[in-house]
């Protein structure tokens, strides 16, 4: 039999029990039984970092994830449920270090890597069970003792043989390049992880001058963000399609830079804005201030950027040691050292030219126009100088400080701020400093330990990316949610460079190349091949992962050459760990017949921002690469979850929020309905606020379900028991079930478009037609105590529409819907599944979507709608009766509806007589004038001729014309314009005695003039609303019957005894008394002005 159910719901109490009946009856294996063998569908779970434990916006992900699963599921499918957790790389090894209190590498190496690495291994391992108790909290069904682990053997082993297979088509290489690099991890960062870590901060940029070879007190001014590279300064680029002006000051020191920089506002609209500026930093001088407040400048000449190629310069450092290294520091080009070449002697101007992508190297605007270029410190820097021979002076060692010869900055690190101070005193001792300022800006800093990058020349491992065609073809072979992510990854492959695959770090994939002393390498494909090839070290490694330090000791000979190498001591680029699980998840290496019957996955989701360049990339890559095939079919990409305000989270902005506690404070049904309803490409702002809203929306079903519970726990309804005919049924329990029914059918629409958003919107306007209009239509059916076919035709409807909508919403709200399940269905048949996630999805049934129906109640409403919005025009409340409301309606079918339901209108509008008019002049007017801003835009100068034509031409003429032609040909003495509907701004004016409201379809009109017996049903009215409010508070069940006590004037009792009947009815009251008794319940209000006392006793039946 069906339970009454508490209407103050604790749905976080709901969630524990539901858990605790999962658990218990094994509800998840039972759904994995009962699909085995049917046929599959699979998901590729991106890994969670296994490293700290789970944040909300990981939430958003997972919820994705579970939704597509258990709608697969309930729908037949076979699934694999495995997810996965990210375990290697420098996030892990920052936190570990962290716990130790190192500062860099030489602590962990001091340490020991074996004891370190371990410690990595100890951390993913707490924090993967953290992040599954957090999941299954969530209710993220998943086979949680078959979770993939990136550190595995068989996922590094796979990846061996990814790289082996690169090898073999010589894509390997070790290159020189600048690259971003962190001097706290000592470490590199590729392409794809620098946008990661970027932050708006300030640095002290400076104005310097670079003297001019030949050319007495002539200088070149320069501009830089990052006054440490100076030091490595080699040339200086231009644009040669600029125009330079010379410009001589007081001193007569005559300096050359782009004219446009001269009055050029620097940062101005970030300025202004206050957008991407940093609080107290002082507007940027522009370069004439600059030099006004240094004694004023005269304008010489100005010349072509073409002109001024080939001068030559002094370097601001060229006294360092550095400078004059034959062939450059610390690496030397053994051509260019042969040729004399070294820093010094090379200084000049060039011409840089465009980049890959077509666009100005060197441009007007912030800075000079002329640029310092740095070939060992930068990476644009480093290809110039390539590409025209010069040479690479690089300061830094891997803790990004000053190498030894860099004299008194040896040592010192360049990022630190006392380094920076001493490199602008010193240039300005030795005059060449011109000006500093605070410069805010975008900047690379490590995403994982926070520390500022620097960009350095070393040595590092590359796949060489020539065959990216192979990666674009299979990106078209994807349907990509929302479509833009296609055009995304395709911009992205155009222009990446080689994939940087090589981390100066311990915790991670071992790479598995062996160098010999030949300088050639050679990369091991697995372990079989290793064992095969080692000469040395193997006993040690045996039985152990093949991480640092234990792979380390294995030595192997050259399959050709014979000699003996070493493995190279990098760890592997974290991207390689997670892009080879389609392959070593799936026994790739093993079962090859078990690969192919899940590969490829049919869905992946991910959040978008980043992605293209991280995980879809090198999933793309090494499935392109391995089996020329896409790895999966669908890719769903979502947005950011930030914080209520817009911003991230950060816990220093107090605006985190964990997802431990919004799962208890908020409850993870409130969330899962966030993160489902949230357009994916829009980024969600998470918050308890937010989360209210949503949960009104969650009690507004609650609500719903428990009011049918109540009454059918009162009547003990049976649904097997109490089937009626659908001719009994009333037209609103038709128009209900159309809806109901459409409903399911959009529902799998949206699903099988991975678009729950889509499925939510439904829900939200399904459920407020369910509870707004439907129920409580529908109350006094439930309410009335015969028990007639009417009734049982009400109870029967709702019900199917009850759990039919809890079974399409289970994939979404696992918990509520369970909890309402066992209720509805469990508690009257035995023999139905035991769980609502153990249920077939929902199929519509198509005879039972009667659109005709749809739209006629659709206008019904909307009519209802219009007239409560004549109501608060005139400010008049729903409970005071009207006389009369008139429409207007073109369709002749919905009118003649309308007038045949005309029962539902007087009564949602509580109004005595509706009327239909021929013209919808008859009850409003339309005052229509040009949208000036607009039209302004479009047709200028007849401006004033539009506006004057349109005062003398009626506005319903007008209106009547852009409903019919979409436009209105106004003409203007000769010519004639087309206004559009955005031309004009369309006030409506309700006709005199009446409030009127409308569209182009509807027009209604309420008629306002009242008299006694309207007024006194009214007074009526508002003592019923006080009445039940008084029962609600006093605790009465729905059902009771009451006897009232009141104390009131003449004036509300003569209104009471006019419509008693009324009054009586719609409070359950037995018999009125006039004098006044507090009874079980009593309180007091104003009515009319008036305080008046009830007092209610609860009437035994």
């Amino acid at each position: 039999m069906i339970q009454r159910v508490n209407p103050q719901v604790d749905f976080v109490e709901i969630e524990h029990s539901v858990l605790d009946f999962w658990e218990k009856n094994d509800i998840f294996q039972k759904r994995r039984d009962a699909n085995s063998g049917n046929p599959k569908w699979s998901f590729i779970d991106g890994p969670i970092t296994a490293n700290n434990p789970m944040g909300v916006h990981h939430a958003w992900g997972r919820t994705l994830k579970d939704i597509f699963n258990r709608y697969k599921a309930m729908n037949g499918y076979e699934l694999r449920y495995q997810q996965g957790f990210d375990c290697q790389g420098l996030w892990v090894e920052v936190e570990v270090e962290k716990e130790l209190g190192f500062k860099s590498k030489k602590d962990v190496e001091k340490f020991g890597i074996e004891k370190f690495v371990n410690m990595c291994k100890e951390r993913v391992y707490k924090y993967s069970k953290i992040q599954t108790d957090q999941s299954k909290r969530l209710g993220y069904w998943m086979d949680w003792e078959n979770s993939y682990f990136t550190m595995s053997d068989e996922n590094n082993y796979t990846i061996w043989g990814f790289l082996k297979k690169l090898f073999d088509e010589n894509k390997i290489y070790r290159g020189s390049d600048v690259v971003p690099w962190s001097g706290r991890s000592g470490t590199s960062y590729s392409q794809m992880e620098i946008i990661e870590g970027r932050k708006l901060v300030s640095h002290k940029a400076v104005f310097v001058r670079f003297p001019i070879k030949d050319r007495k007190n002539e200088y070149l001014l320069i501009w830089t963000t990052t006054p440490w590279t100076l030091t490595s300064n080699v040339i200086a680029g231009v644009n040669e399609n600029l125009d330079y002006v010379q410009i001589k000051t007081n001193d007569d020191s005559i300096y050359y830079f782009a004219k446009e920089n001269l009055e050029f506002k620097r940062l101005d609209k970030q300025f202004k804005e206050k957008k991407q500026w940093i609080d107290g930093i002082p507007k940027l001088k522009t370069i004439s201030q600059i030099f006004k407040e240094r004694g004023g400048y005269e304008i010489l000449s100005t010349l072509k950027g073409k002109d001024m190629v080939g001068w030559t310069y002094e370097g601001p450092f060229d006294h360092l040691d550095a400078q004059s290294e034959l062939g450059g520091y610390p690496y030397s080009d053994d051509d260019l050292a042969e040729s004399g070449m070294k820093g010094k002697t090379q200084h000049q101007v060039v011409n840089p030219g465009k980049d890959n992508m077509g666009n100005d190297i060197v441009v007007a605007g912030e800075g000079t126009g002329i640029v310092h270029m740095a070939p060992g410190c930068g990476d644009i820097d480093h290809k110039i100088g390539e590409k025209l021979g010069f040479v690479n002076i690089a300061p830094l060692d891997e803790e990004s400080k000053f190498t030894e010869k860099f004299d008194w900055l040896k040592g010192k690190k360049a990022t630190d701020p006392e380094t920076v101070d001493l490199i602008l005193e010193d240039l300005k001792e030795r005059g060449l400093l011109l000006h500093v300022e605070d410069y805010p800006h975008i900047y690379p800093h490590c995403w994982r330990s926070g520390d500022e990058l620097v960009f350095r020349l070393v040595d590092e491992w590359y796949i060489n990316m020539d065959w990216r065609k192979k990666i674009k073809k299979i990106v078209d072979d994807i349907n990509w949610i929302p479509t833009w992510g296609q055009e995304r990854e395709h911009e992205w492959l155009d222009n990446m460079g080689d994939w940087m695959i090589s981390k100066k770090r311990f915790w991670g994939l071992a790479l598995p190349i062996w160098t010999f002393d030949d300088g050639s390498f050679y990369v091991v494909g697995s372990k079989e091949e290793l064992k095969d090839l080692a000469c040395e070290g193997w006993e040690e490694f045996e039985g152990e992962s093949p991480h640092r330090p234990w792979i380390d000791k294995v030595k192997i000979k050259h399959p050709e050459s014979g000699l003996v190498g070493t493995r190279i001591e990098d760890v592997g680029n974290p991207w390689l760990d997670a892009g080879i699980v389609p392959f070593s998840t799936l026994n790739y290496n093993k079962d090859k017949e078990y690969w192919n019957s899940w590969f490829p996955a049919e869905f992946v989701v991910e959040s978008f921002p980043g992605q293209f360049r991280n995980w879809f990339y090198s999933l793309l890559a090494m499935s392109a690469m391995m089996e020329e095939k896409a790895p999966f079919r669908n890719l769903l990409g979502h947005a950011l979850v930030k914080a209520e305000d817009g911003r991230d989270m950060h816990k220093s902005w107090g605006n985190t929020i964990w997802f431990d506690d919004a799962s208890e404070k908020m409850g993870v049904d409130v969330m899962r309905w966030m993160y489902s309803s949230q357009n994916p490409e829009h980024n969600l702002l998470f918050g308890y606020e937010n989360g209210n809203e949503v949960r009104k929306k969650l009690i507004q079903l609650w609500n719903s379900y428990s009011f049918f519970a109540t009454y059918a726990a009162v009547d003990g309804f049976d649904p097997k028991k109490d089937k009626i005919s659908e001719d009994d049924f009333q037209l609103m329990d038709k128009w209900i079930l159309s809806k109901l029914h459409s409903f399911i059918k959009d529902s799998q629409e949206s699903l099988d478009e991975f678009r729950a958003d889509k499925l939510m919107k439904k829900f939200e306007v399904f459920l407020d037609e369910l509870s707004n209009w439907y129920i409580r239509r529908s109350r006094r059916r439930f309410w009335k105590s015969e028990d007639d076919n009417d009734k049982k035709a009400a109870y029967q409807v709702l019900y199917e529409v009850l759990v039919s909508s809890i079974k399409v919403l289970s994939p979404v709200l696992p918990f509520v819907t369970e909890n309402i399940y066992q209720n509805l269905v469990c508690n009257l048949d035995e023999n139905a599944p035991e769980s609502i996630h153990l249920c077939d999805y929902p199929k519509p049934d198509e005879s039972k979507i009667d659109s005709d129906l749809i739209t006629k109640i659709d206008a019904l409403r909307k009519l209802v709608e219009y007239g409560r919005s004549s109501r608060n025009k005139a400010n008049i409340k729903i409970r005071q009766p009207l006389s009369k409301l008139s429409f207007h309606i073109h369709d002749d079918s919905i009118a003649e509806f309308i007038i045949d339901q005309q029962s539902i209108v007087l009564d949602e509008l509580n109004v005595k007589a509706l009327i239909r008019v021929e013209s919808e002049s008859e009850l409003i007017k339309y005052d229509v004038k040009p949208n000036l801003p607009l039209l302004g835009q479009k047709f200028g100068k007849d401006l004033g001729l539009i506006r004057k034509n349109l005062n003398d031409i009626d506005g319903m003429e007008i209106l009547k014309e852009i409903r019919k032609n979409k436009k209105y040909k106004l003409e203007l003495g000769e010519k004639s314009v087309f206004l559009l509907r955005e031309d004009l701004l369309i006030d409506n004016i309700s006709n005199d005695g009446l409030s009127s409201n409308g569209d182009d379809n509807i027009t209604v009109g309420i008629t306002l003039k009242l008299d006694n017996n309207l007024i006194m049903e009214g007074h009526v009215r508002d003592i019923i609303r006080q009445v039940q409010t008084m029962r609600k508070n006093a605790n009465f069940a729905v059902e009771d019957r009451i006897k009232i006590y009141m104390n009131i004037n003449n004036t509300i009792k003569d209104a009471i005894c006019a419509f008693e009947t009324l009054f009586k009815n719609e409070v359950l009251a037995t018999e009125i008394y006039y004098e006044f008794n507090k009874g079980d319940f009593s309180d007091k209000f104003v009515i009319d002005g008036e305080e008046v006392k009830f007092g209610l006793e609860r009437v035994n039946i």
